[in-house]
Protein backbone atom coordinates (compact mmCIF):
# COMPACT_ATOMS: atom_id res chain seq x y z
CA UNK A 1 0.00 0.00 0.00
CA UNK A 2 2.68 2.23 1.04
CA UNK A 3 4.33 1.12 -2.60
CA UNK A 4 1.92 2.16 -4.16
CA UNK A 5 1.17 6.18 -2.57
CA UNK A 6 4.55 6.70 -3.13
CA UNK A 7 4.59 5.86 -6.69
CA UNK A 8 1.99 7.52 -7.64
CA UNK A 9 3.82 10.64 -5.66
CA UNK A 10 6.95 10.17 -7.90
CA UNK A 11 9.27 8.54 -5.77
CA UNK A 12 11.56 5.85 -6.85
CA UNK A 13 10.91 3.01 -4.34
CA UNK A 14 13.04 0.67 -2.93
CA UNK A 15 11.48 -2.79 -1.25
CA UNK A 16 13.27 -4.71 1.26
CA UNK A 17 11.74 -7.95 2.61
CA UNK A 18 13.08 -11.42 3.54
CA UNK A 19 9.77 -12.75 1.32
CA UNK A 20 7.84 -14.72 4.52
CA UNK A 21 4.75 -13.60 2.78
CA UNK A 22 5.05 -13.51 -0.57
CA UNK A 23 3.01 -16.03 -1.88
CA UNK A 24 0.02 -15.26 0.44
CA UNK A 25 -3.35 -14.22 -1.38
CA UNK A 26 -3.80 -12.80 -4.67
CA UNK A 27 -1.39 -12.01 -6.98
CA UNK A 28 -0.03 -8.14 -6.33
CA UNK A 29 -0.29 -5.82 -9.15
CA UNK A 30 2.63 -4.10 -10.56
CA UNK A 31 1.34 -0.44 -9.70
CA UNK A 32 1.71 -2.20 -6.04
CA UNK A 33 5.67 -3.24 -6.28
CA UNK A 34 8.37 -1.64 -5.76
CA UNK A 35 11.29 -0.10 -8.34
CA UNK A 36 13.50 -2.23 -6.99
CA UNK A 37 13.41 -5.25 -4.99
CA UNK A 38 15.61 -6.60 -2.40
CA UNK A 39 15.27 -10.06 -0.88
CA UNK A 40 16.75 -9.57 2.71
CA UNK A 41 16.07 -10.81 6.40
CA UNK A 42 16.08 -7.13 8.24
CA UNK A 43 18.76 -8.66 10.37
CA UNK A 44 21.17 -9.02 7.63
CA UNK A 45 20.81 -5.64 6.33
CA UNK A 46 24.23 -4.00 5.36
CA UNK A 47 24.41 -0.07 4.53
CA UNK A 48 25.43 -0.86 0.91
CA UNK A 49 21.42 -2.17 0.26
CA UNK A 50 20.77 1.94 1.48
CA UNK A 51 22.66 3.32 -0.32
CA UNK A 52 21.06 6.65 -2.37
CA UNK A 53 18.34 6.76 -0.12
CA UNK A 54 16.67 9.46 1.58
CA UNK A 55 14.30 8.12 4.02
CA UNK A 56 13.54 4.53 5.06
CA UNK A 57 9.80 3.31 6.12
CA UNK A 58 10.36 0.26 8.32
CA UNK A 59 7.42 -2.15 8.76
CA UNK A 60 9.48 -5.36 9.12
CA UNK A 61 8.98 -7.30 11.94
CA UNK A 62 7.00 -10.56 13.38
CA UNK A 63 3.62 -8.40 13.62
CA UNK A 64 0.41 -8.81 16.17
CA UNK A 65 0.51 -10.87 19.05
CA UNK A 66 -0.05 -14.41 18.01
CA UNK A 67 3.00 -14.21 16.10
CA UNK A 68 5.15 -12.64 18.38
CA UNK A 69 4.04 -15.35 21.32
CA UNK A 70 5.43 -17.91 18.50
CA UNK A 71 8.96 -17.46 20.09
CA UNK A 72 9.25 -14.59 22.58
CA UNK A 73 12.96 -14.30 22.01
CA UNK A 74 12.92 -14.42 18.27
CA UNK A 75 10.42 -11.33 17.92
CA UNK A 76 13.24 -9.55 20.14
CA UNK A 77 15.80 -10.55 17.54
CA UNK A 78 13.72 -10.00 15.04
CA UNK A 79 11.74 -6.06 15.90
CA UNK A 80 14.04 -4.90 17.96
CA UNK A 81 17.58 -6.43 16.83
CA UNK A 82 16.18 -6.28 13.27
CA UNK A 83 14.88 -2.69 13.46
CA UNK A 84 18.16 -1.72 15.41
CA UNK A 85 20.11 -3.06 12.36
CA UNK A 86 18.21 -1.42 9.99
CA UNK A 87 18.45 1.71 11.45
CA UNK A 88 22.34 1.67 12.05
CA UNK A 89 22.85 0.90 8.24
CA UNK A 90 20.64 3.51 7.44
CA UNK A 91 22.67 5.97 9.62
CA UNK A 92 25.70 4.40 7.90
CA UNK A 93 24.28 5.22 4.36
CA UNK A 94 23.94 8.65 5.19
CA UNK A 95 19.44 8.06 5.40
CA UNK A 96 18.55 11.30 6.99
CA UNK A 97 15.08 9.82 8.10
CA UNK A 98 13.62 6.81 9.76
CA UNK A 99 10.30 6.39 10.16
CA UNK A 100 9.68 3.16 12.30
CA UNK A 101 6.39 1.69 12.38
CA UNK A 102 5.19 1.48 15.77
CA UNK A 103 2.08 0.75 17.54
CA UNK A 104 -0.26 1.83 19.86
CA UNK A 105 -0.69 -1.53 21.59
CA UNK A 106 2.20 0.22 23.77
CA UNK A 107 -0.44 0.96 25.54
CA UNK A 108 -2.00 -2.41 26.18
CA UNK A 109 -2.95 -2.33 29.72
CA UNK A 110 -4.05 1.09 30.11
CA UNK A 111 -7.50 0.32 30.86
CA UNK A 112 -9.88 2.87 31.42
CA UNK A 113 -12.14 5.27 29.29
CA UNK A 114 -9.74 8.57 28.75
CA UNK A 115 -8.01 8.97 25.36
CA UNK A 116 -4.34 8.06 26.11
CA UNK A 117 -1.93 10.67 24.25
CA UNK A 118 1.36 10.19 23.12
CA UNK A 119 2.86 11.27 26.60
CA UNK A 120 0.99 8.19 28.55
CA UNK A 121 2.65 5.55 29.90
CA UNK A 122 3.49 2.41 27.94
CA UNK A 123 2.44 -0.71 29.37
CA UNK A 124 2.71 -3.32 26.49
CA UNK A 125 1.38 -7.01 27.54
CA UNK A 126 2.93 -9.33 24.78
CA UNK A 127 5.73 -10.13 23.19
CA UNK A 128 5.08 -7.86 20.22
CA UNK A 129 4.39 -4.46 21.88
CA UNK A 130 7.72 -4.62 24.56
CA UNK A 131 9.70 -5.12 21.21
CA UNK A 132 8.38 -1.85 19.36
CA UNK A 133 8.70 -0.07 23.02
CA UNK A 134 12.06 -1.04 23.01
CA UNK A 135 12.73 0.20 19.47
CA UNK A 136 11.31 3.42 20.13
CA UNK A 137 13.83 3.90 22.93
CA UNK A 138 16.80 2.43 20.95
CA UNK A 139 15.99 4.27 17.75
CA UNK A 140 15.92 7.55 19.96
CA UNK A 141 19.13 6.79 21.93
CA UNK A 142 20.12 6.67 17.52
CA UNK A 143 19.01 10.50 16.96
CA UNK A 144 21.16 13.58 16.22
CA UNK A 145 21.44 16.26 13.90
CA UNK A 146 21.71 13.56 10.65
CA UNK A 147 19.76 11.01 11.66
CA UNK A 148 16.03 11.75 12.42
CA UNK A 149 13.27 9.23 13.67
CA UNK A 150 9.87 9.26 13.58
CA UNK A 151 7.65 6.87 15.37
CA UNK A 152 4.01 5.86 13.72
CA UNK A 153 2.18 4.41 17.17
CA UNK A 154 -0.19 2.37 14.59
CA UNK A 155 -3.67 1.75 15.62
CA UNK A 156 -5.11 -2.06 14.70
CA UNK A 157 -5.13 -2.28 11.05
CA UNK A 158 -8.28 -3.30 9.02
CA UNK A 159 -8.97 -3.04 5.26
CA UNK A 160 -7.83 -4.67 1.92
CA UNK A 161 -4.13 -4.43 0.51
CA UNK A 162 -1.78 -6.36 -1.61
CA UNK A 163 -2.09 -9.16 0.32
CA UNK A 164 -4.67 -9.19 2.77
CA UNK A 165 -4.62 -10.77 6.14
CA UNK A 166 -7.35 -12.43 8.34
CA UNK A 167 -6.07 -12.50 11.65
CA UNK A 168 -6.73 -8.97 13.10
CA UNK A 169 -10.26 -8.15 14.43
CA UNK A 170 -11.95 -6.31 11.68
CA UNK A 171 -11.24 -8.47 8.93
CA UNK A 172 -11.55 -11.61 10.90
CA UNK A 173 -14.78 -11.18 12.16
CA UNK A 174 -15.92 -10.09 8.10
CA UNK A 175 -14.22 -13.37 7.31
CA UNK A 176 -16.40 -15.40 10.18
CA UNK A 177 -19.40 -13.60 8.82
CA UNK A 178 -19.11 -14.19 5.04
CA UNK A 179 -17.80 -17.62 5.34
CA UNK A 180 -19.49 -19.34 8.50
CA UNK A 181 -22.33 -16.64 8.37
CA UNK A 182 -21.63 -16.18 12.46
CA UNK A 183 -19.71 -12.97 14.14
CA UNK A 184 -18.59 -14.57 17.57
CA UNK A 185 -16.82 -12.31 19.67
CA UNK A 186 -14.87 -14.49 22.67
CA UNK A 187 -14.74 -11.82 25.24
CA UNK A 188 -17.27 -9.69 26.74
CA UNK A 189 -16.92 -7.26 24.19
CA UNK A 190 -15.93 -4.16 26.28
CA UNK A 191 -12.52 -3.65 25.61
CA UNK A 192 -12.15 -0.62 23.28
CA UNK A 193 -9.84 -0.74 20.70
CA UNK A 194 -8.50 2.09 18.02
CA UNK A 195 -8.62 1.40 14.63
CA UNK A 196 -6.87 2.74 11.48
CA UNK A 197 -7.34 1.40 7.41
CA UNK A 198 -4.03 0.47 6.20
CA UNK A 199 -4.40 3.35 3.23
CA UNK A 200 -4.34 5.95 6.06
CA UNK A 201 -1.43 3.92 7.77
CA UNK A 202 0.58 4.18 4.55
CA UNK A 203 -0.40 7.98 4.05
CA UNK A 204 1.30 9.12 7.18
CA UNK A 205 4.05 7.08 6.80
CA UNK A 206 4.80 9.38 3.51
CA UNK A 207 3.81 12.59 5.25
CA UNK A 208 6.79 11.30 8.21
CA UNK A 209 8.80 10.98 5.47
CA UNK A 210 8.60 13.72 3.73
CA UNK A 211 7.64 16.22 6.88
CA UNK A 212 10.19 19.15 7.45
CA UNK A 213 12.88 17.86 10.50
CA UNK A 214 11.14 20.26 13.24
CA UNK A 215 7.71 18.92 13.08
CA UNK A 216 8.76 15.45 13.92
CA UNK A 217 12.20 14.71 14.87
CA UNK A 218 12.62 11.81 17.38
CA UNK A 219 8.42 12.58 17.87
CA UNK A 220 5.77 9.93 18.34
CA UNK A 221 2.36 9.88 16.73
CA UNK A 222 -0.89 7.97 17.46
CA UNK A 223 -2.04 7.02 13.80
CA UNK A 224 -5.57 7.21 13.33
CA UNK A 225 -8.69 8.93 12.51
CA UNK A 226 -10.60 11.05 14.93
CA UNK A 227 -12.48 8.75 16.97
CA UNK A 228 -11.77 6.23 15.61
CA UNK A 229 -11.88 4.37 19.12
CA UNK A 230 -14.26 1.20 19.53
CA UNK A 231 -15.54 -1.42 21.59
CA UNK A 232 -14.76 -5.03 20.49
CA UNK A 233 -18.97 -5.45 20.59
CA UNK A 234 -19.98 -2.22 18.45
CA UNK A 235 -17.08 -3.38 16.30
CA UNK A 236 -19.09 -6.75 15.73
CA UNK A 237 -22.22 -4.88 15.35
CA UNK A 238 -20.86 -2.95 12.40
CA UNK A 239 -19.55 -6.68 10.79
CA UNK A 240 -23.73 -8.04 11.75
CA UNK A 241 -24.83 -4.45 9.39
CA UNK A 242 -22.91 -5.59 6.52
CA UNK A 243 -24.03 -9.46 7.16
CA UNK A 244 -27.69 -9.45 8.24
CA UNK A 245 -28.05 -13.13 7.91
CA UNK A 246 -24.74 -13.96 10.16
CA UNK A 247 -25.23 -15.11 13.62
CA UNK A 248 -24.21 -12.29 16.21
CA UNK A 249 -23.07 -13.91 19.40
CA UNK A 250 -20.93 -11.80 22.59
CA UNK A 251 -19.67 -15.17 24.53
CA UNK A 252 -17.87 -13.87 27.06
CA UNK A 253 -16.29 -16.71 27.67
CA UNK A 254 -12.91 -15.40 27.68
CA UNK A 255 -14.35 -12.61 30.14
CA UNK A 256 -12.15 -8.82 29.68
CA UNK A 257 -9.17 -8.78 27.63
CA UNK A 258 -6.57 -6.77 29.46
CA UNK A 259 -5.68 -5.45 26.37
CA UNK A 260 -8.03 -2.48 26.33
CA UNK A 261 -7.40 1.33 25.09
CA UNK A 262 -8.56 3.98 23.94
CA UNK A 263 -6.31 6.49 21.89
CA UNK A 264 -6.25 10.09 21.07
CA UNK A 265 -5.33 11.02 17.73
CA UNK A 266 -5.20 14.90 17.99
CA UNK A 267 -1.63 15.33 17.74
CA UNK A 268 -0.99 13.32 14.27
CA UNK A 269 -4.84 15.01 13.18
CA UNK A 270 -2.78 18.54 13.59
CA UNK A 271 1.03 18.13 13.70
CA UNK A 272 1.85 15.99 11.12
CA UNK A 273 1.89 17.62 8.08
CA UNK A 274 -0.19 16.69 5.39
CA UNK A 275 -1.83 13.71 7.03
CA UNK A 276 -5.55 13.87 6.83
CA UNK A 277 -7.50 10.21 6.87
CA UNK A 278 -9.39 9.22 4.75
CA UNK A 279 -11.31 6.35 5.68
CA UNK A 280 -13.93 5.83 8.25
CA UNK A 281 -14.59 1.80 9.50
CA UNK A 282 -17.90 1.91 7.89
CA UNK A 283 -16.50 2.73 4.83
CA UNK A 284 -13.65 0.14 5.25
CA UNK A 285 -16.04 -2.45 6.54
CA UNK A 286 -17.95 -2.03 3.67
CA UNK A 287 -14.85 -2.10 1.47
CA UNK A 288 -13.82 -5.74 3.19
CA UNK A 289 -17.13 -7.26 2.54
CA UNK A 290 -17.06 -6.45 -0.69
CA UNK A 291 -13.55 -8.50 -1.57
CA UNK A 292 -15.17 -11.41 0.21
CA UNK A 293 -17.56 -11.75 -1.58
CA UNK A 294 -16.30 -10.83 -5.17
CA UNK A 295 -14.00 -13.30 -4.41
CA UNK A 296 -16.73 -15.93 -3.14
CA UNK A 297 -14.03 -16.69 -0.64
CA UNK A 298 -14.17 -19.89 1.15
CA UNK A 299 -13.72 -20.70 4.75
CA UNK A 300 -11.29 -22.97 4.01
CA UNK A 301 -9.24 -20.85 2.39
CA UNK A 302 -10.28 -17.66 4.79
CA UNK A 303 -8.74 -19.64 8.20
CA UNK A 304 -5.98 -20.85 5.60
CA UNK A 305 -1.97 -19.92 5.43
CA UNK A 306 -2.94 -17.65 2.84
CA UNK A 307 -4.42 -15.29 5.01
CA UNK A 308 -3.50 -16.05 8.25
CA UNK A 309 0.46 -15.11 8.91
CA UNK A 310 1.03 -17.01 12.24
CA UNK A 311 0.13 -20.63 10.28
CA UNK A 312 1.95 -19.28 7.28
CA UNK A 313 5.21 -19.20 8.91
CA UNK A 314 4.31 -22.72 11.05
CA UNK A 315 3.65 -24.07 7.52
CA UNK A 316 7.27 -23.13 6.09
CA UNK A 317 8.78 -23.77 9.16
CA UNK A 318 7.04 -27.62 8.64
CA UNK A 319 8.10 -28.00 5.35
CA UNK A 320 11.52 -26.89 5.86
CA UNK A 321 11.47 -23.88 4.24
CA UNK A 322 12.40 -22.34 7.49
CA UNK A 323 13.98 -23.29 10.48
CA UNK A 324 13.73 -22.66 13.85
CA UNK A 325 15.10 -18.87 13.82
CA UNK A 326 13.12 -18.09 10.80
CA UNK A 327 15.74 -18.49 8.15
CA UNK A 328 15.97 -20.63 4.68
CA UNK A 329 18.07 -23.12 5.88
CA UNK A 330 21.78 -23.06 4.03
CA UNK A 331 22.06 -25.12 0.65
CA UNK A 332 23.54 -28.82 1.20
Amino acid sequence: MATRLAKLAGHHVTGLDTGYFKDCGPAVKAETLPDVQIVRDVRDVTPHDLEDVDAVLHFAGLSNDPMGELNPILTQEINLGGTVRVAQAAKAAGVSRFVFASSCSLYGAAGGEAALNETAPLQPVSAYAVSKAEAEIALTEMADADFSPVFMRNATAYGVGPRPRFDLVVNNLIGWAYTAGRIMVMSDGTPWRPLVHIEDIAHAALCAAAAPRDSVHGQAFNIGAADANYQVRDIAGMVAQAFPHAELEITGQTGGDPRSYRVNFDKALTGLPGFTPQWTLERGVAESAAWVRAKGLADAAFDSRLFIRLKQLKHAMDAGLLDGELRAPAAA
